[in-house]
């Protein structure tokens, strides 16, 4: 393997990335505040894409490589790249697209970085808030700057946590909703808001205490899972091991929150889901 980058490149990284999600952002921003029209199609039956998401990952893409042409690129609504370094950019131009299609305020751009096999660097933008949320392994997570930790409450009773249901994969809707009902009532309260990256995101900001979905894809956990790890959280797929990122299962909590979740996803959902989720 090439050698990997070192501290100031990685530094370079985050610039780089950071001003291209901003720029991603001003996109989305301008779109939804002027209600300017779009297209829209359907990837699948309930699986929407924009005019905004290609042109906002267009430009993702091409900022990142005119500095870094050697590094590789895993993007929604792009074919996979691969480069010639050992660096891959994981990217998801606008997650919730439903949500921004009906002017529902809850959408984030999300751009990772996995240098080796490690995800290294993780941004989730909220271009409507104007909230940036970023980690770089080792370092720590923040949010427009400022340090960030998970949740410290104990009592399941006065947890909030959020979800997402399975709409790429509605055969499991009904144990699902099992599996939603008994964590329902064991939890101060639960959300679901529709755009899985910035889910964890709040999840690191200690906005929310856990969090559990199916079906997700590489672009909607990289950066979030990294926030969340260097926030003082823990993630994982629905048995326990450290294979969201490569099966689309995701359970991430605080110290607290994260054991019982397991439990409840692992009795209830991992049997009937297979390891890794296609692609």
């Amino acid at each position: 393997m090439k050698n990997l980058p070192d501290k100031d490149q990685l530094a370079v990284m985050r610039r780089v990335a950071r001003l291209s999600v901003f720029e991603a952002g001003r996109i989305i921003r301008t779109h939804h505040e002027v209600a300017k029209p779009m297209a829209v199609e359907n990837k699948s039956r309930f699986d929407f894409v924009t005019s905004v998401d290609r042109r906002c990952e267009e430009l993702i893409l091409d900022r990142i490589s005119r500095r870094f042409p050697g590094h590789g690129f895993l993007a929604e609504e792009s074919p996979p790249q691969e480069g010639s370094e050992p660096v891959t950019w994981v990217v998801d131009p606008l997650d919730g697209t439903t949500n921004f299609v009906h002017g529902f305020p809850f959408v984030a751009v999300s751009v990772a970085a996995i240098v080796g096999e490690t995800v290294t660097l993780g941004f989730v933008l909220d271009p409507l808030r104007g909230e940036l949320f970023e980690a770089q392994k080792g370092c720590g997570a923040f949010l427009n700057g400022r340090p960030i930790a998970v949740s410290r409450e104990a009592d399941p009773e006065r947890m909030l946590l959020a979800t997402g249901f399975p709409f790429r994969e509605r055969e499991f809707l009904e144990v699902y909703l099992k599996v939603f009902g008994r964590i329902f009532k064991r939890v101060g309260g639960v959300r679901r808001a529709g755009a899985a990256a910035l889910d964890l995101a709040y999840l690191a900001a200690g906005r929310v205490d856990g969090f559990w979905e199916t079906g997700l894809k590489p672009w909607d956990i990289a950066a979030g899972a990294l926030l969340i790890e260097e926030a003082g959280g823990r993630v994982s797929d629905f048995h326990g091991a450290e294979r969201h990122i490569q099966t689309g299962h995701i359970v991430a909590g605080s110290p607290a929150c994260y054991p019982f979740l397991l439990e409840e996803v692992k009795s209830g959902l991992a049997p009937f889901i297979t390891t890794d989720a296609s692609r």
